[in-house]
């Protein structure tokens, strides 16, 4: 399937949302992909030629992945890594036109830095990055690390890019979020835990949360500019994601998860991917934004998630929750300057 026109990629954002109230009101998106399915798979007899894009922790893990099946069709990529030898190491081994460069999220200076080393139009930003149930630990802004990198540091990043995601129109914001957003809503009385006791999983499960809630605020300011965003769930995957969990304990559910060609529950890294890829670069996502997907396909709107992998909780589209979290997070950043 050939890519729409820039102009046309546009046009089809609007006649989409015309029509409709709401993103609950549309029709749920599937796909002929599944959880199976590889990141190279999605993308295969694709021409991304003349495209670029930027993942940012791309040194490693999905991320990684992301970038190899992107650049294995043609498009430029850039990896937006914290340790520079390891992202050299990574470009290194990737077939195609792959770059690297510093990044580090927990750091606005980083992110400046990063966003004013970019030149020209940006097809396509995968906000990949993130930290999970990390012990208790601050910024030097006093923000919580993982709501600080895993949301407020994309969040800046992809403001820092605006003029360039808007340069030509059609460009797509990807959040990788996590089932984990069902541990905790965004809690705005207390973003920092300041009154509460620190727990490692609602703090990841309100950055999660936060992810996808930025999608929904971007595609709402940035739609009818052509620039769109959608969010994620990769799926049950082995990274260096769980560094933080307890050996022992980690050790026992490597054992006793199977696979997904096995009717269990882990993916592979390359099928990890599958889903960022999808909502990178895939045609049939054209003009779509404000959703979250899991398997190749949109997810459904479930009360629990009761299997630990599958749904969205409604807060995690909740469009005033989405527009608070967007002025919250300018309120925060525009105090650190």
């Amino acid at each position: 399937m050939a890519a729409l026109s820039r102009p046309g990629r546009v046009n089809l954002y609007r006649e989409r949302t015309e029509n409709a109230r709401s993103v609950d009101e549309l029709s749920r998106i599937t796909t002929a992909f599944g959880a199976e399915t590889t990141a190279a798979e999605v993308v295969e007899g694709i021409d991304l030629s003349g495209r670029r894009a930027i993942v940012t922790g791309g040194a490693s893990g999905i991320g990684l992945e992301t970038a190899r099946a992107l650049a294995g069709r043609g498009a430029e990529v850039t990896l937006g890594v914290r340790d520079l030898e390891a992202g050299e190491r990574a470009a290194a081994e990737l077939d195609g036109d792959v770059r690297t460069a510093p990044l580090d999220l927990a750091d606005l200076d980083s992110i400046d830095e990063f966003a004013a080393g970019w030149q020209g139009p940006l097809d396509a930003l995968v906000n990949n990055a993130g930290v999970m149930d990390s012990p208790e630990t601050y910024t030097p802004n006093g923000w919580e690390l993982q709501f600080a990198t895993n949301h407020l540091g994309h969040f800046q990043l992809t403001r820092a890019l605006e003029g360039e995601l808007k340069a030509e129109g059609g460009a797509r914001v990807v959040s990788v979020s996590s089932s984990g957003h069902g541990n905790s809503p965004v809690v705005f009385e207390d973003l920092f835990f300041d009154r509460r006791d620190y727990d490692p999983g609602s703090a990841y499960g309100q950055s999660k949360t936060a992810n996808v809630l930025f999608a929904v605020e971007l595609t709402r300011r940035w739609g009818a500019d052509g620039v769109l965003s959608n969010a994620l769930m990769p799926g049950g995957i082995w990274t260096n994601l769980q560094r933080h969990w307890d050996p022992d304990r980690l050790s026992e559910m490597k054992e006793s998860s199977g696979s997904v060609s096995e009717g269990g529950p882990m993916k592979t890294t390359e099928q990890g991917a599958a889903t960022s890829v999808l909502l990178a670069a895939h045609p049939d996502l054209e003009g779509v934004g404000g959703r979250y997907f899991e398997d190749c396909n949109e997810a459904e709107v479930v009360e629990e998630i009761t299997d630990g992998l599958h749904g969205v909780h409604a807060y995690a589209l909740d469009p005033d929750a989405a527009r608070r979290l967007w002025e919250v997070s300018e309120e925060l950043v525009e105090a650190a300057r």
